[in-house]
């Protein structure tokens, strides 16, 4: 039995190539069905066209040529009963352990039993926090859903990567009066190219307000604390998202007794050419390969994860019988 942890689109892959070599498998999942793509912003578009993302063998047909966060979650469900996958959603991991070969899981609503265990838990589930005093107020969101529920209200918008811009001119566009707060002197170059142009604009007209090299010191009721190049401000403000980035389920990965690289992205430990962690029977799928670097995989460049982990127990197996 190999238990994989997380549903997303690799967990999912990890699941069908186990199954079309007729490996048993369960997948475990906290949340629901694709997760991450369920909490992303309700009008969002993939980077990825639909046949970069698509798994199983099974075509993702979407009305444009980068699908939708709704035609992508409809794919996935497709995909899920076709294959009729043994998925357990809203069941947490809250112990791994290993004995005698065998790894123990205990969730919280059973404890299972596994000869291999598969990782791949994303890093879109735990934010990456400011540490500024009142940062736990309810008015802080590190999701973002829709804009409507923050029209005409003085929001401030942290960060300035593809997820923070996206918030901006929503925001701006339902009717928010928008302010953003970067640490860097500059929109960060990895937005995407067709919207990199707006929100610069938007900024230079004076509709969106922007602090650069400025950071939040503060988050009060109705108010935010800011350190400016001209000294502190302290701004009205209703709402506060903190687009600050995400990080892997390190808790998880040590708990597995995972190892990591010494370097500035905290990279798990695995072999590029089976995705094998340092621990015997451990494998490690997708975004969460790349630790910190969140920006190195995607689903379209880490599907090919689900294969080489899959080959990688089959041939095991093979070897074991000879």
């Amino acid at each position: 039995m190999v238990i994989i942890i997380g549903a997303g689109p690799i967990g999912l892959a990890c699941a069908i190539e186990l199954k079309q070599r007729n490996v048993g498998c369960m997948v475990i999942e906290k949340g629901c069905l694709v997760n991450s793509i369920f909490n992303y912003p309700t009008n969002m578009t993939f980077f990825s066209t639909s046949d970069k993302i698509e798994i199983g063998g099974i075509p993702f047909i979407s009305h444009g040529p980068k699908p939708t966060r709704r035609e992508a979650l409809e794919y996935y469900r497709r995909v899920y009963e076709h294959y009729k996958l043994d998925v357990r959603v809203y069941e947490a991991v809250q112990n791994l352990e290993r004995t005698g070969g065998r790894f123990t899981v205990t969730t919280s609503k059973a404890v299972y039993q596994a000869d291999k265990l598969i990782l791949a838990t994303g890093f879109f589930d735990i934010p990456h926090r400011m540490d500024v005093p009142g940062e736990n107020l309810p008015k802080v969101k590190h999701y973002f859903d829709e804009p409507h529920p923050y029209a005409g209200l003085p929001v401030l918008v942290v960060g300035a990567g593809n997820s923070a811009v996206d918030v901006a001119l929503e925001c701006y566009r339902c009717g928010s009066d928008v302010t953003m707060v970067i640490r860097e002197a500059e929109i960060k170059k990895s937005v995407k190219y067709w919207v990199r142009p707006d929100i610069e604009n938007r900024i230079h007209e004076g509709s969106i307000r922007a602090y650069f090299n400025s950071r939040v010191v503060e988050i009060r009721e109705h108010e935010v604390v800011l350190a400016t190049p001209e000294g502190e401000r302290v701004q009205k403000n209703d709402f506060v998202f903190a687009m600050t980035g995400y990080e892997p389920n390190y808790k998880l990965l040590e708990m597995a007794g995972v190892a990591f690289n010494d370097d500035e992205f905290r990279t798990p430990v695995f072999d590029q050419k089976n995705q094998m962690s340092n621990v015997e029977g451990i494998y490690l799928a997708g975004v969460v390969c790349g630790g910190l670097h969140t920006g190195k995989w995607f689903i379209e460049n880490s599907i090919v994860h689900a294969g080489r982990i899959a080959y990688h127990i089959t041939d095991s197996k093979k070897r074991i019988l000879k």
